[in-house]
């Protein structure tokens, strides 16, 4: 079967011809992949940019860890049925044996990331942990089903960061998670949400879809004066970071208000330089999201399930697996928005 593999610690990937997989083994169910996004962390791999020099010890390894697909085995002990339609948590744990779902305290071992670190979707047949596989609705078809990580991860940061009610939010970066920070911003309850960016003009056009238009491009000026003309004055109540790039953090501070937090849900290769004396006095809050929980998975699938045609405007290419490159120079030239590849 065809496979979309990082071989080695250098630019790009190799679509490759590797055995499928054996019987799913205790435990585990096996998966055919339907529909698999490329993600920035995967576009950063195959540019092979700093921060990803963790998974050398673990190449060759396929990529694609945004996935969902049908069960077509079970292993012993394995209480799902084949044909059930599944997302797959990327997240998964190898040690002594006690797994039930992404999180659970009694997990011991090795933590380990599905297209990162361990064989990911961009394949046509996987076996997972069955406490990875998030059984889908009817109404969240397979492209949409890929689409829960991405929004998973938003949906956490929006949490850590205590959006409520009315808020007005910032977010960073009009990219998949910028897209997804700013839907469950207003899923939480936000009365306005910001989105910026810089020359993002297809990711622009999918957030308008989406129902957004505050936008704002630092390319067209500061970032606070485009901020306030909007607010009329006011600072905004939460920034959620999804950039990457550590001056965007503090080109945000001065639109916060006093005792505001920021949500730093990048991966940056660069340190931030904080202004702290300022950065004190306001009493900001700095927190951090990474990853996301199976309580939070289970809660964008409902969010999905209720609506899903509101989310579709985030895929705007649709690929076979075999001309996966061309998807990550899409995603790569910010050409594209959300990319799905399917197996």
């Amino acid at each position: 079967m065809l496979a979309l593999r990082k071989t080695e610690a250098a630019f790009g990937l190799q679509l490759l011809d590797i055995p499928e997989p054996a019987a799913p083994g205790p435990g585990e169910v096996q998966v055919q992949v339907e529909a698999c996004g490329i993600c920035g962390s995967d576009v950063h791999a195959y540019e092979w940019t700093d921060g990803y020099q963790h998974i050398v010890p673990y190449l060759p390894l396929t990529m694609g860890h945004e996935f969902s697909g049908r069960i077509v085995a079970v292993g012993p002990g394995v209480a799902m049925e084949k044909g059930m339609r599944v997302s797959v948590h990327p997240r998964i744990q190898r040690g002594d044996g006690t797994i039930a779902w992404p999180g659970d305290p009694r997990q011991r071992g090795a933590r380990l990331s599905l297209g990162l670190t361990a064989d990911g979707g961009f394949q046509r047949l996987l076996n997972v942990q069955a406490g990875n596989a998030l059984p889908l609705p009817d109404a969240v078809d397979a492209e949409l089903g890929a689409l829960v990580e991405p929004l998973a991860v938003a949906t956490e940061a929006v949490l850590v960061g205590d959006v409520g009610l009315g808020d007005t939010v910032l977010v960073l970066g009009p990219g998949t998670i910028g897209q997804g920070l700013a839907l469950m911003a207003r899923a939480a309850g936000a009365g306005r949400v910001i989105i910026a960016g810089r020359g993002d003009a297809p990711r622009y056009d999918v957030l308008r879809q989406l129902g957004f238009h505050d936008i704002v491009d630092v390319g067209e000026g500061p970032l606070g004066e485009q901020v306030l003309k909007i607010t009329g004055g006011k600072p905004v109540d939460v920034v959620l970071e999804a950039t990457g790039y550590p001056p965007s953090i503090t080109d945000a501070l001065p639109v916060l208000k006093r005792e505001g937090v920021l949500v730093a849900a990048g991966i940056h290769a660069a340190p931030l330089t904080l202004p702290l004396t300022v950065f004190v006095r306001n009493r900001h809050q700095l927190r951090a999201s990474h990853g996301s929980e199976h309580r939070t998975w289970e809660r964008v699938i409902a969010l999905l399930a209720r609506d899903p045609e509101a989310y579709r405007p985030m895929i705007t290419h649709r690929l076979p697996l075999d001309r996966g490159l061309e998807g990550f120079e899409l995603s790569r030239q910010r050409a594209a928005s959300k990319v799905i590849l399917m197996p």
